[in-house]
């Protein structure tokens, strides 16, 4: 559960939707302050690097809590409801992708990064970070979503799961072949390839 200081309080998400649901504007606008960047940057990595799809969806997503803040069960942990809305829009997305274009979304940068540049023996982190990018712009869409959820959100393996709607297990294993593609696929960056205990 996050707990966070609103009017001096602290008051955790859980009860600040629980206040908008019986009317009170004030906490949904601290339920947009402390998201609204976080899932920008999220749709901005889920779809393709356009700015005004991510602040689009963004939008939309911040549109359905207010048109129907009922759909949040105050049972779950609002995080974690949150980014399973967000990630079944662009699963939607990418599906609509595919009947509009025959085609699943590709990055339009095709270039690949001819070799890692280091300084006193430290490799470049924004030039590993944008090669990343591009690589994970390569993986299907579960390995993608698994990744960002677990390494750039840090989300665990059991709110990863929820937010999939997958068991455990399959995470676990979904992070361990994506870590290992993307270990091949970035090998002159070796010593920054992401790994946790699963």
């Amino acid at each position: 559960m996050n707990l966070f200081k609103f009017r001096n309080k602290i008051v955790s998400d859980e009860q600040l939707m629980a206040q908008y649901s019986v009317g009170s504007q004030d906490s949904f606008r601290e339920i947009y302050q402390r998201y609204s960047k976080r899932l920008l940057h999220y749709f901005y990595r889920m779809l393709g690097h356009s700015e005004e799809k991510a602040q689009d969806f963004m939008q939309d997503l911040f549109l359905k809590i207010v048109e129907k803040p009922e759909s949040y069960n105050p049972s779950q942990n609002f995080s974690t409801w949150l980014f399973s809305v967000a990630n079944n829009m662009c699963k939607n997305e990418y599906r609509n992708i595919a009947v509009r274009e025959n085609t699943v979304y590709i990055d339009d940068t095709k270039t690949v990064m001819k070799q890692a540049i280091y300084q006193q023996s430290k490799i470049d982190i924004k030039i590993f970070n944008k090669e990343l990018e591009k690589q994970l712009e390569n993986l299907n869409d579960e390995e993608r979503s698994c990744f960002i959820l677990r390494y750039q959100e840090g989300f665990s393996i059991k709110e990863i799961s929820q937010i999939l709607n997958c068991p455990e297990g399959t995470i676990k294993s979904k992070l361990f072949y994506t870590i290992k593609k993307l270990s091949t696929r970035l090998k002159e960056f070796n010593t920054l390839i992401y790994s946790d205990n699963l």
